[in-house]
């Protein structure tokens, strides 16, 4: 049976072990699942578990694997599914009171993708109502109440991601599936202590997700390391002709090896300058340090992210697209129901943008994706600390106690670049901090080569927080 040093090992640790039937699926699923319902209510990590669907799946692998087919790293790996995903059959809430009894008859594409590499799906990560998507201030704006980080319960996940991040965290799974419209699979990455890969838009499927901001929303893993979120991706990335907005098929799909990826290519790295006014003082240690190891691997120069109205123009675009998404909701009245203060009377104000106002934003985004491109003609990365503080109390207001520009967040999701946030350091009161690495769009292969150079060269990824009861 698994014990308690299973927990917090990489998919690609617990990959090796069950392809050398080792370790049987069966069995580390069933750890998993004792484990989150032990601890998954301490931290507020899960909309529900799937015990039964995952059990089904863990021994259809465990035969399979048995037999001679094995289908790769994620066979047999049991992880946790945001709960803004279909699943056939299983309640899909999206963190709201309104959608508390919502069943889909279907799986979304990257439920299928999963399924089919032979993953164990063992539960639906709590989220943020509506991912965000009308506004929050606190982060009790769920249905599972405030996720808690595994490294301080007092402190905040981030994001909307933010069941996704304490699960992986606290070592419920070995990896999740979250989303980010901006920044709610950076942030929870960085607040956890965990890995988070942002993937190009485009390059993973939303057939059977929630919609938020369609032109800005993506998918991706969060998990141990650079190299699981690799693996991950590799599963869930592909053309759909399901969501006309994957890219074509040679452009969507991802294929990973460890060995090639390494040996791609030397890269240019862009260290930021202006992407955070001022920093934390335990943040700004961490992000120097790692800037002073990266050099050691890479040619390291300054960089600056270019300056305009960026952010507006990317909060106007989640406002008007959020507004059309729920306009059914917030036309019905039922946005009353919503949790958060914010969320009940935002709907309304975003419904007052103009279609001028929407189309000088996608003016402005066309501008902007110019000049991004001019400035990875210098540079093949740009990086910085992920976020400019650490995880932020449960009960702070988020609207004005975590109300700092963000042109990293609005450059690189009005974009739609690829990002991989990994842990780099912590601070004096033991909160982890995230190192961002993001490239041009279509180039996930150098945030991942990038970030997994950083961690062959450090064991921040390692460290877990201790976790008793």
């Amino acid at each position: 049976m698994p014990t308690e040093e299973f927990a917090f090992l990489t998919v690609t640790e617990l990959a090796k072990r069950i392809e050398a039937k080792k370790l049987s699926p069966v069995e580390l699923t069933q750890y998993f699942l004792d484990r989150s319902e032990k601890l998954g209510p301490r931290y507020n990590a899960y909309a529900r578990l799937t015990p039964e669907i995952a059990l089904a799946q863990a021994t259809a692998a465990e035969k399979e694997i048995r037999n001679g087919h094995y289908r790769g790293p994620l066979h047999g790996i049991p992880y946790a599914a945001k709960d803004l995903l279909a699943v056939k059959g299983v309640p899909c809430t999206w963190g709201a009171k309104p959608y508390a009894n919502q069943v889909f008859s279907y799986d979304a594409t990257v439920i299928e993708h999963l399924n089919r590499v032979g993953a164990v799906l063992i539960g639906k990560a709590a989220m943020i109502e509506l991912a965000g998507g009308m506004g929050y201030r606190f982060a009790s704006a769920s249905l599972q109440g405030e996720a808690r980080n595994p490294w301080d319960t007092k402190c905040w996940t981030c994001g909307s991601s933010s069941g996704s991040g304490a699960i992986v965290a606290a070592g419920l799974a070995p990896f999740a599936i979250g989303t980010e419209t901006w920044g709610s699979i950076l942030c929870p990455s960085a607040f956890c202590g965990v890995s988070g890969l942002r993937p190009t838009y485009g390059r993973v499927s939303r057939y059977g997700a929630m919609a938020l901001a369609p032109s800005m929303d993506k998918i991706g893993p969060l998990a141990r390391s650079a190299e699981d979120c690799a693996h991950v991706f590799a599963a869930i990335a592909g053309r759909d002709p399901r969501d006309r907005s994957t890219l074509p098929l040679d452009k969507a799909a991802f294929t990973y090896s460890a060995s090639l990826e390494l040996k791609s290519r030397a890269l240019k790295i862009g260290w930021l300058t202006n992407a955070w006014k001022k920093p934390e003082s335990g943040v700004a240690k961490a992000g120097d340090a790692a800037e002073k190891l990266l050099k050691k691997y890479f040619s390291v120069k300054k960089a600056a992210l270019p300056e305009g109205p960026f952010e507006d123009a990317g909060n106007i675009t989640v406002a008007v697209e959020g507004a059309s998404s729920f306009r059914s909701l917030i036309r019905s009245g039922r946005v009353s129901e919503l949790t958060d203060p914010l969320s009940q009377i935002a709907g309304y104000v975003n419904e007052q943008y103009s279609g001028a106002d929407y189309l000088q934003a996608q003016r402005v985004r066309e501008i902007l994706q110019k000049k991004m491109e001019a400035l990875f003609d210098s540079f093949d990365l740009l990086v910085t600390v992920t976020q400019p503080v650490t995880a932020t109390p449960l009960e702070l207001n988020l609207e004005t106690g975590l109300s700092y520009a963000d042109p990293l967040g609005g450059i690189g999701n009005l974009c739609g670049l690829p990002a991989l946030s990994v842990p780099c350091g912590f601070t004096d009161k033991n909160l982890p901090v995230g190192l961002q690495f993001m490239a041009r769009a279509g180039d996930d292969l150098a945030v991942i080569q990038a970030a997994r150079t950083y961690q062959l060269h450090t064991d921040w990824h390692r460290r877990h927080p201790k976790i008793t009861g």
